[in-house]
């Protein structure tokens, strides 16, 4: 069925918002190039879009030439606020930001593991508060939280896993009744970090990837077509549970230990670096083995030799995890990303590779992450704007 007026009109709306949101500011002329509308129709949703508030005049553009210039439209980016938040076992990290993603405000604070529940979840609230004020935000529209373990697909809440802080769960419904009127996401961190190499790192030019987190501990996230794929209990991915050669034993349904997580996680690898005399330390929060893979990678850049068999070993250990990943899903590249994927680099990336052509017969290009331990406060920002997005720029009588 064709579509009716009122739907044509919304979607000729939601196409130049989103031209917008990629592009910038943009004038009519060029919103009827890349839209390919006649420009009647585009001057009648630039007259709709600004009556409704969603976007504005923001400059001029052709100053060099004669004659009048062209107005340059773009996103109205106070019409809504949104925060992104990281928690991690140690501590959580807070960003706000405007609609159209520009940084306002961040800062992170440390959650020491004998603080009490209560406690735990107060700090991680007011330091969203504090961050919103800082900002200059009275209202939050969104929040986009990024988190370790499983989230229900069915309810999309925080499932109660072992080992994690009870915090973590308590937060969410903290924030909810503290902040009334936001909306708040809650996802698996990995998927997060996922998202944010697809849309600003390793993975721009991939429908179909996995990414391999490597940081305190380990996961995975699948995209196939373009599609986070989550799994029948929002499972998939947990790679840390996988059974591999190599451990001491096989890991059970409430402890990853004999899994993946003892050859990859942050502990594993230092014992690793320490069994081939690789020593450092780490600072600012950051898992210990991502500044033993950095010493490590300098030093083979620059032509000491002494680093290349830690390097080796732990490419060995990686390939086990990755092999089997690609066995699964061959989806033609992998990401090593996180703090540990991001330190190794194309050095790390470049030995798994090669080892994974040995074992497999599935083509598959191993890339490093460049967004590292932030990618997971990118993703939560990014699912934030792109929810509130589809809100604000709904028809107005869409239920």
């Amino acid at each position: 069925m064709p579509a009716t007026p009122s739907t044509a009109r919304a979607i000729n709306d939601r196409l130049a918002l989103r031209l917008l949101q990629q592009e910038g500011p943009l004038t009519a002329g060029q919103l009827k190039q890349l839209t390919g509308l006649s420009r009647p129709t585009v001057a009648d949703l630039v007259e709709r879009l600004t009556a409704s508030g969603l976007i504005a005049v923001v400059g001029e553009a052709g100053e060099q030439r004669r004659g009048p210039n062209a107005k340059l439209y773009g996103i109205v980016a106070d019409r809504a606020y949104l925060a992104a938040l990281d928690v991690r076992t140690e501590g959580v990290s807070v960003v706000v930001s405007d609609l159209v993603g520009r940084v306002l405000a961040e800062a992170s604070v440390p959650i020491d593991g004998d603080t009490g529940t209560g406690p735990a979840v107060e700090q991680a609230v007011a330091l969203v508060e504090r961050v919103a004020k800082e900002a200059g935000v009275d209202q939050l529209h969104t929040l986009g939280i990024g988190a370790p373990g499983l989230i229900d697909p069915a309810t999309g809440e925080l499932r109660d896993s072992s080992g994690l802080p009870e915090w973590h769960r308590r937060l969410v419904a903290a924030l909810q009744e503290r902040l009334p009127d936001a909306r708040v996401i809650v996802e698996n961190e990995t998927n997060l970090a996922a998202l944010a190499e697809q849309r600003d790192g390793a993975a721009r030019d991939r429908d179909t990837f996995v990414l391999l987190w490597l940081g305190h501990g380990t996961g995975a996230a699948v995209v196939l077509e373009g599609t986070l794929r989550r799994g029948a209990s929002g499972g998939t991915g947990e790679i840390g549970f996988l059974p591999v050669p190599g451990t001491a034993g096989l890991p059970s349904a409430t402890d990853c230990e004999g899994g993946f997580h003892s050859l990859a996680g942050s502990a594993a690898i230092a014992r690793l670096a320490g069994e081939h005399g690789v020593v450092g330390s780490a600072g600012g929060g950051e898992p210990v083995a991502a500044a033993l893979v950095r010493d490590a990678v300098a030093a083979v850049s620059s032509g000491v030799s002494d680093a290349a068999p830690f390097l080796d070993a732990l490419a060995d250990r990686l390939t086990v995890g990755v092999a089997s990943v690609v066995a699964v899903l061959d989806p033609g590249c992998v990401v090593l990303g996180g703090e540990v994927g991001q330190a190794g680099g194309d050095v790390l990336a470049g030995r798994v590779e090669q080892r994974l052509r040995r074992m497999s017969p599935l083509a598959t290009e191993v890339r490093a992450g460049v967004l590292g331990g932030g990618a997971v406060l990118r993703g939560a920002l990014l699912t934030a704007r792109d929810r509130a997005q589809d809100e604000l720029f709904a028809p107005p009588d869409r239920p």
